[in-house]
């Protein structure tokens, strides 16, 4: 192998390198951010089959009189209605 081929593979390489030390941690934080929206989902699921239990054997009764929610149940309600605005906005 002559010097020409030898700078060529070196060369390369280095570059393979440096590609690989850039890309890297944006693959990593992808995998981490793809892992804890799996997280998120399952606790959601788990949350939401504790509440809504399956099954007619444990369904709510009506009753004729109305209800008001209670005040937990508004600010609840209030806070998932609100949206996040981006504060870089063109």
């Amino acid at each position: 192998m002559d010097t020409t081929r030898m700078e060529a593979l070196i060369g390369t390489l280095a570059v393979l390198g440096i590609l690989a030390v850039l890309v890297l941690p944006a693959l990593i934080g992808v995998v981490r951010d793809r892992r804890i929206d799996r997280q998120l989902r399952e606790a959601e699921r788990r949350t939401l089959e504790e509440v809504l239990p399956k099954g007619p054997a444990n369904a709510q009764k009506s009753s004729s009189k109305p209800t008001e929610p209670s005040t937990a149940t508004w600010y609840a309600e209030g806070r998932r209605s609100k949206k996040l605005v981006s504060s870089c906005t063109p």
